[in-house]
């Protein structure tokens, strides 16, 4: 292959989402290696005496980041997750109450807590699915390919991070990019509905299919819901005062794979962006 080649095949695996390279065979670092036979002796060495030698040392295996083998039952961590998001009064205590959350496993895989970027009082809260290599090393959401084209498509709406609010539904990358558990999404809710509660948004801004399932409730696929505004209403055991309007909208990710639907995607934020104008000038602001 040439340079042109593999420039453009790494392009492609950092698109798909591809963040760590394994191999074809699983390999056991905990075995010693086995040792080398010794060489045939020439026959003039043979009648020598022999000095005993110590064995080679071998360094002890690296530690590897497993979760406790006591995590709390599913339902049990669901309920704890909910009383410890409910105790929290600002964005610091629950980002700190997230950070000391020891009943989902993936935090003892991840690298980084992934919790919010941009600016928390903007009217627009933009929720993604979970966090991706290049979020997990760097501890903010949407940094990636991904996120880069989310930047652009918010520079041209006349936002930017500094116009909006950007969190995920997973504060923690799934091993290996995989799909998050049911389980996974339940702990993680109840603090992503207190951060949108302390956030207080105009609008929120669902991004991908996961994203509007799990706030808004449905089972309809992104493809038929996207483009139209729905209602968050908030816990369902907690209902808000008041429903917060939501815009699902196609995941950056998929429009990096599918750029026919940029199209679509960019009809949303005219949407976004009039919405947004039409409650500042409601609000006199």
């Amino acid at each position: 292959m040439t340079a042109l080649d593999l420039e453009s095949l790494l392009r492609w695996y950092v698109e798909a989402g591809v963040g760590d390279a394994v191999g074809d065979e699983p390999v056991d670092r905990y075995r010693r290696p086995s040792p080398r036979p010794a060489p045939p002796a020439p026959a003039l060495l043979k009648a020598m005496p022999t000095v005993p030698r110590a064995a080679p040392s071998v360094p002890p295996p690296t530690p590897v980041a497993v979760p406790p083998a006591t995590l709390p039952p599913p339902d049990q961590a669901v309920l704890g997750a909910r009383a410890l998001a409910l105790g929290c009064a600002d964005l610091a205590g629950l980002r700190e109450a997230m950070a000391a959350l020891e009943g989902c496993a993936l935090k003892h895989t991840a690298t980084n807590l992934v919790f919010a970027d941009g600016n928390p009082t903007a009217p627009a809260m933009f929720i993604g699915e979970a966090p991706g290599a290049d979020e997990d090393r760097e501890g903010l959401p949407f940094v990636g390919a991904a996120g880069k084209l989310l930047d652009r498509m918010l520079a041209a709406v006349g936002l930017g991070r500094d116009g909006a609010y950007i969190t995920n539904i997973l504060p923690w990358r799934p091993p290996g990019n995989r799909k998050p558990t049911p389980n996974e999404y339940a702990i993680c809710l109840p603090f992503l509905r207190r951060h949108i509660e302390l956030v207080s948004p105009k609008l929120l801004v669902l991004i991908g299919g996961t994203s509007a399932s799990a706030l808004l409730g449905t089972t309809e696929g992104i493809t038929r819901i996207r483009g139209r505004w729905h209602l968050y209403h908030g816990d369902p055991e907690r209902p808000l005062p008041a429903p917060i309007p939501a815009m699902p909208t196609f995941h950056t990710a998929y429009l990096l794979r599918t750029p026919a639907l940029k199209r679509d995607s960019w009809r949303d934020l005219l949407e976004i962006r009039r919405r947004l104008d039409e409650l500042s000038a409601q609000s006199g602001g």
